[in-house]
């Protein structure tokens, strides 16, 4: 672990450029139940309960220098 954090401790160089990825898991759901808006003199009703439609992996990179 400590070889990895001593990568991003070195300085800028045009030839040997640093990108970093990071990837996770993300759950796609939908909704069941149409939301009721709030109206004047009521609050906004929703339900908890969800459709699940799959997962997917997002990946994001990024260079920081």
């Amino acid at each position: 672990m400590e070889d990895i954090l001593d990568v991003y401790t070195r300085k800028y160089d045009k030839k040997h450029s640093l990108v970093c990825m990071y990837e996770f898991p993300q759950q796609v759901i939908g909704e069941i139940w149409i939301p009721v808006p709030a109206e004047k003199g009521s609050l906004a009703c929703f339900d908890t309960e969800y459709k699940r439609n799959g997962t997917c992996s997002v990946f994001m990179f990024a260079a920081p220098h």
